[in-house]
């Protein structure tokens, strides 16, 4: 029988990648699964505490490592796991029908938008790496053809739109700002204008940082949102909502108040590459049913990827190296 990890890889290249970036959390989770089952003639029911240990450490998560284990057990029950490749194939396949629910696999970009400009917000809290994901995201766009601006919105965090305007010169993309301390919701109404105005295909929007647990600045998320919808009909078209992969449980905190108050439809996973909590990716899929559109796996701007599933999953239990 075929398991998940003997299939080639849906796309040449992708699964090195997401190795090297996952390392840490492969280290934490199929080495040690690896090391517990290590050596064991007969797979003992006991050694799912083990098992429980070693996937809550991934931060994967307390519910969907009950589920997880419950499946284990009954296969354990009815002999059908006879060695510890069928028990990491079994959790792998778990994790990736888990992802698969939540929407991963189905693109990085939602489909095209009725009419231009397609309107991104970019929100989640200080020291994410936000600033960082929308520069490598116009450049990506970019480089698939897209006419890109970025817009300004972050007013209150001192050298945010300098930052932003230095990303925007690296991607070859036109950046509208305003003086700092400007209404938010002001800059984005002229960034709508001159988008329109321009024929741009994508408004990328940063938003200010802002603690998930304050309610007057989360409040002026709202207050965007409403600016968008007015100008142009079903903006914003995607909110992405970028989250630190090393803040592990956090994220999904985060997660939860940002989608209340936002309306997320997808997520950005930083620095997955610092990480051996990784396993918040399928947390987060699990819980708040969130698809993840975009990981960064290194400093590079290229290191921006589409989140692909197959690939994710079997980066963290395949052992063979990909060039």
């Amino acid at each position: 029988m075929q398991t998940l990890f003997d299939a080639p890889p849906e796309k040449p290249g992708l699964l090195g990648r997401f190795r090297r970036a996952a390392s840490k959390t492969r280290n934490a989770l199929a080495d040690q699964i690896g090391d517990i089952l290590e050596g064991q003639r007969e797979i003992d029911p006991e050694l799912v505490e083990d098992l429980e240990m070693t996937l809550i450490g991934a931060d994967i998560g307390v519910r969907t490592t009950s589920e997880i284990l419950e499946e284990v057990r009954k296969g354990l029950e009815r002999e059908q796991l006879r060695d510890s490749s069928a028990i990491k194939d079994l959790i792998a396949r778990r994790m990736l029908e888990i992802l698969h629910q939540a929407g991963n696999g189905n693109g990085a970009v939602l489909a095209a938008v009725p009419r231009a400009p397609e309107v991104i917000l970019v929100v989640g809290v200080n020291g994410v790496g936000k600033t960082t994901t929308i520069g490598k995201l116009a450049s990506r766009l970019g480089a698939d053809g897209r006419k890109v601006m970025l817009c300004a919105a972050d007013t209150f965090r001192a050298a945010a739109a300098e930052q932003l305007t230095i990303w925007g010169e690296r991607a070859g993309c036109p950046v509208i700002r305003q003086k700092p301390g400007s209404d938010p919701s002001a800059v984005l109404y002229d960034g709508l204008q001159a988008a329109k105005a321009r024929g741009v295909d994508t408004l990328i929007v940063d938003t200010a940082g802002r603690l998930h647990n304050k309610a007057g600045l989360m409040a002026e998320l709202k207050k965007i949102r409403r600016t968008a919808a007015r100008l142009v009909p079903g903006a914003p078209h995607q909110v992405l909502l970028v989250l630190d992969a090393v803040t592990g449980q956090n994220g999904l905190e985060q997660a939860r108040k940002f989608t209340s108050v936002a309306g997320v439809t997808g997520l950005v996973l930083a620095k997955l590459d610092g990480t051996a909590k990784g396993g918040i990716v399928v947390a987060i899929a699990r819980e708040l049913g969130l698809p993840i559109r975009w990981v960064g796996v290194g400093e590079r701007t290229e290191d921006l990827v589409a989140f692909h599933p197959e690939s994710f999953v079997r980066s963290l239990f395949s052992g063979r190296q990909e060039k």
